[in-house]
Formats: C-alpha cells, sequence, structure tokens
C-alpha cells in the first residue's frame, strides 16, 4: 500500500495495511535539512518550503502530510491586479537576521508598511513586527533592495507542481482558514465593545471562503485543511458556536458532497471542538489533540468517544518526547499512542504539533519504524 493511500484511508476513518506515521515536520525540520540560511526557504523561495517539506517527508520515509499549498484562481488574480502592488523590499541586515518591509505606489506616492518582518539564518520568520521593536527607524528607509524569489509559481502553478512531486509518497492539501476573533488582545477587545461589527465580518468571510472552496473541490486535492490553529483559545464554546461553527458546518457539507476528506489543525486545547465537530459536521479528521498542560486531550478518550465518527491524528508530545527524548522514549509513547487510538484504523500516528528544528534524526526515524512494525494490522 503506498503512503498516499494510507493516509486516504485513515482520514477516512478506515482501516490501511498499518497506522500511518506523519509526524508535523512542516516547517523548521526541512528547512534544517537543506543545510541553507532559512531565510533562502522563507524570504527567496529557494527552494520553496512545500518541496523542502516533500524532500524531508522522503528523507525519513514517512507518510507526507502537506498541509497546506498556495493558492491564487483566476479570479482572485484579476482582484489582484486592481489593488495596490505591495513589494518585499531588504531594508537592513546582519549576519544573523534579514529585516524586510513592504512598499506599493498608491496614487502618486509610494507607501511603506509600519510594520516589518524579520528572517532568521536558523529560525522561522517573525512577521507583523513594530519597527520600534525590531530597532528600524520610524518613516520611508533611505536605501532598499527589493526582493526577488528564485523560484515563482503563479497561480496553481505550486499545487499542481506539490502533487506530482508527492506522487504516492502522501497527501497534498489546500487550506482555509475559520471565522472567529483574531489572536490579540485588539481583537477580544473588538468582539466585546462591537459584537456585531465582528459577526459581520465573520459572516463575509464565511461567504467568501464558501466561493473559494467551490473553487477549491474542483480541484479534486487529497483532503481540504481547515487550519485553526490556537482557535479555541480566542474563541471558546459560546463564542466559537456564533461565529465559527456556521461556517465549520457549511464548510465541511461542500466538502462531504464532494468527496474530499476534511481536516482540522488546532493546537492548543481541543476536547469541546473534537466534540462539536464529531456530532454536529461533517468534519472527517481532527489533529493534533495536544495532551496537557498545552491541550487537554487523552488519545484513549478521544477514541473512545469519538472514534466511531472522527478520524484522528496526534499526538506525541514535541519537546519532552521528540526533541529531548530518545528513541527509546519515542518508541514507547508511539505505541502507546498505537495502543490508545489505532483498533479499527482511523488513527494518524503523529506529534502534538510542530517538531523544533533540533529533533533529533533519530527520534523521527524511530517514529516511523515503530509506526511500520507495532502498527501493523
Amino acid at each position: 500500500m503506498t503512503s498516499k493511500e494510507r493516509m486516504l484511508l485513515a482520514m477516512r476513518n478506515e482501516q490501511p495495511d498499518c497506522v500511518p506515521v506523519a509526524p508535523d515536520i512542516s516547517n523548521m525540520i526541512p528547512c534544517r535539512l537543506t543545510g541553507k540560511p532559512f531565510w533562502d526557504i522563507y524570504l527567496y523561495h529557494d527552494p520553496p518550503l512545500w518541496q523542502a517539506y516533500i524532500q524531508a517527508a522522503r528523507h525519513f520515509g514517512l507518510d507526507g502530510w502537506l498541509d497546506s499549498m498556495p493558492l491564487q484562481f483566476p479570479c482572485e488574480a484579476e482582484a489582484a491586479a486592481d489593488a495596490p502592488q505591495w513589494t518585499e523590499a531588504i531594508v537592513h541586515r546582519t549576519p544573523e537576521r534579514i529585516y524586510t518591509r513592504r512598499h506599493a505606489i498608491i496614487g502618486d506616492a509610494m507607501h511603506w508598511d509600519n510594520w516589518c518582518t524579520v528572517y532568521y539564518e536558523a529560525d522561522p520568520p517573525t512577521s507583523g513586527l513594530p519597527l520600534a521593536k525590531a530597532g528600524l527607524p520610524e518613516g520611508p528607509p533611505t536605501d532598499w533592495e527589493d526582493v526577488q524569489p528564485r523560484t515563482h509559481y503563479a497561480g496553481l502553478d505550486a499545487f499542481h507542481a506539490a502533487r506530482s512531486m508527492m506522487g504516492d509518497h502522501g497527501v497534498v492539501a489546500c487550506c482555509v482558514g475559520l471565522p472567529g476573533i483574531w489572536f490579540d488582545a485588539d481583537a477580544v477587545y473588538e468582539y466585546y465593545d462591537d459584537p456585531e461589527k465582528v459577526a459581520a465580518r465573520c459572516e463575509a468571510q464565511r461567504q467568501a471562503t464558501i466561493r473559494r472552496l467551490g473553487e477549491i473541490v474542483q480541484l479534486q486535492p487529497d483532503f481540504v485543511l481547515i487550519g485553526m490553529s490556537g482557535h479555541m483559545i480566542n474563541n471558546p464554546e459560546p463564542i466559537f458556536r456564533k461565529l465559527s461553527l456556521p461556517a465549520l458546518k457549511d464548510y465541511t457539507a461542500i466538502c462531504r458532497a464532494a468527496d474530499v476528506p476534511t481536516q482540522i489543525h488546532c493546537c492548543g486545547p481541543e476536547y469541546d471542538l473534537v466534540r462539536i465537530a464529531a456530532t454536529e459536521t461533517d468534519l472527517d479528521s481532527i489533529n493534533p489533540l495536544e495532551i496537557p498542560p498545552m491541550g487537554d486531550c487523552s488519545l484513549a478518550q478521544v477514541k473512545r468517544e469519538f472514534g466511531q465518527r472522527l478520524s484522528l491524528m496526534g499526538n506525541l508530545h514535541t519537546t519532552d518526547v521528540m526533541l529531548k527524548g530518545t528513541p527509546d522514549d519515542v518508541r514507547r509513547a508511539s505505541r502507546q499512542a498505537i495502543d490508545d487510538a489505532a483498533e479499527g484504523g482511523g488513527f494518524i500516528l503523529s506529534t502534538g504539533d510542530q517538531c523544533g528544528r533540533d529533533t533529533p534524526d533519530e527520534n523521527i526515524l524511530a517514529m516511523v519504524e515503530t509506526a511500520r512494525g507495532y502498527g501493523r494490522y
């Protein structure tokens, strides 16, 4: 059975030949394996992150799980052509960092964003950083260098290239977001000061995403990822039901009708979301089901209560087990997760969110080895 077949069966809550294994290595580890400064990947797209991930998945022999791809549909390209054309520019460098800002011609004048992005030699970038906090002067820079990416994929080219490169080694998703309260203090204040304004914004996002999903399902991606990391922290159940659940019901129903599996990624506390999704939506799969203190999920409990309805993906601890543990620690935790959730199928062995940059290769390989042997049905 190929990795793609294995992942799709598990996502549909069916039983493949063995438990699929797809630790979340979607960012830092692929960058590290290229041997290049991280800004080559994130700023110059050399290679694009999705390509670095596919290479990393093959390197470790895991079941590929490419969770999102850049997409621009023709109607979106037309709308973007009529909007200001923002260009990213390097405004400052050090041996360890590259600082960028964006500029555009609006009317007859050049405008600069009042925030910056910092790209690091050996870490993912930080975006939306106030200029003063980054140590940059306010106002327009006097000297800059426009960024020229070393690869460029327009429209849907990246999606098609990724599917071709992934082949049978795993699954490739298109990603959509879920409306709700955004992840900062100002957004929380905005909701309590003017809840109807926030509700109207969420409704507009729901309608726009429904239109976009209509285009996405025509591509027949392997699955649609509903990306909402940390969503339940800012959106406890009463707020989630008002702002987010109508959209989640619509998104999953649209994909179910098109025979495209759906999966949620929501790090942090997630148990209430599992319960709601299992009983009130058409969702197929959910991850990463983090354990306390970062999350509130027990694989055994979630499998017992909702495993007949949902495919589960998780949930080895990315710090205590994957980063700091030994290969034997990883094997023990992997076997426990398989014991807790693999019975009958519908389980993907993974991590409770993103593996850190310095996670030993031996630990990832131990996880793969355990799934292939101990996880065989």
